[in-house]
This record gives structure tokens, C-alpha cells and sequence, in this order.
């Protein structure tokens, strides 16, 4: 009976803590309002003092030096053909953890990241007005035993600076883990 009893308070205290979060599977309710850095820039891995901030960060967002010891989830370059190309960690040889993709889609357009098609191993090549979507590495971010999530981010490419090395774009990262939604504001799932 006293087992019974606390079997029953266990049950109870974990779908208290589920529906606390907000999911079924541990997936936290949105709380970070989603906005638009309207300018960040890169400098290409080669060919640029190595102080220079080379990748990008999505949560938390920002910009990071390479030669730093800090997580990142895409870097810049300019390739042997001279074209900008954003590289995931796997391009990288860091590990497939990140994955990258363009689209035909208006960056404004975009509301929601895909779930898949993302490039994990290769360089993606870029130019002034593309518009990619980025997903982070692997996190878990609920409460318990939770399914691994990523962090999602879209950038419109502003200007690529071939003589400067540099990579101007605008770009929403999804500080809420988990969740694909890249509109202003507060994201849905």
C-alpha cells in the first residue's frame, strides 16, 4: 500500500513537471522573444588576422574567434574559386553536429525551420542575397530523459566583401531550444 501510495506521488509529481514545461517530452514553453540582429559580420577563416571573429554562435548568439575554445555552428570562408561559402562544423572536421541549407524562400517569408536537408559535411556556397537556415549541434534542453532538440536560425547574406575577407548578414536565431519558429516575436513549435 505504501508503495502504491508513492508510485502514485512520483506519477503525479512527473506529469506536474511535464505539464509545467509545456510538453509531453520535456520540451520547455517558449520564453525568449525572437529577433532580428540586423547586422553581424565575418571575416574569412584564411587570408584575415586570426583575432578576427570567423563563426557564429547560435545560442547563445553571437559572433566567435576560431582560435578560442568555443562551441560554434558555422564559420566563413572565401574558396580556392574565390566564392564565400559558410562552412558547418563538419565541413570543418569538428563532427556532423551542425547542419546548414539555402533557400529560395524571402528571408521575411521564412516562419519555420525544416527538419531536415540540412548540409552537415560541406561547404555551402553563398552570395549577397541568400537567404540560409542553420541548425545548432545536438542539445538536450527539458527536463529529465528529453529527446535531443537543436537551436534554429535563419541569415539573409547582406554583402560579401571578397577584398576585405568579409561576410555581412542579418540574421534571427531561436534562443527557445527546440524550436523551429523564426518570426519576430514569440515562436511557436
Amino acid at each position: 500500500m505504501r508503495f502504491l501510495r508513492l508510485l502514485a506521488l512520483v506519477a503525479t509529481g512527473a506529469a506536474a513537471a511535464l505539464a509545467a514545461c509545456g510538453d509531453p517530452f520535456g520540451l520547455l514553453g517558449a520564453s525568449s522573444v525572437n529577433a532580428v540582429d540586423s547586422l553581424v559580420s565575418l571575416y574569412a577563416l584564411t587570408g584575415t588576422p586570426v583575432a578576427t571573429p570567423s563563426a557564429y554562435r547560435i545560442a547563445p548568439p553571437g559572433v566567435v574567434r576560431t582560435d578560442q575554445d568555443v562551441a560554434l555552428d558555422f564559420a566563413f570562408d572565401i574558396d580556392t574559386a574565390g566564392r564565400a561559402v559558410l562552412l558547418p562544423t563538419g565541413a570543418l572536421r569538428l563532427g556532423r553536429a551542425t547542419g546548414l541549407q539555402t533557400t529560395t524562400v524571402a528571408f521575411d517569408s521564412v516562419r519555420l525551420a525544416p527538419d531536415r536537408g540540412y548540409q552537415a559535411d560541406s561547404a555551402v556556397v553563398v552570395d549577397s542575397g541568400t537567404v540560409a537556415l542553420v541548425h545548432s549541434a545536438p542539445t538536450t534542453c527539458g527536463v529529465g530523459l528529453s529527446p535531443v532538440y537543436h537551436y534554429y536560425a535563419k541569415l539573409l547574406v547582406l554583402r560579401v566583401d571578397t577584398a576585405a575577407r568579409r561576410l555581412d548578414f542579418q540574421i534571427l536565431a531561436d534562443q527557445n531550444c527546440g524550436y523551429r519558429g523564426l518570426e519576430p516575436g514569440l515562436p511557436s513549435r
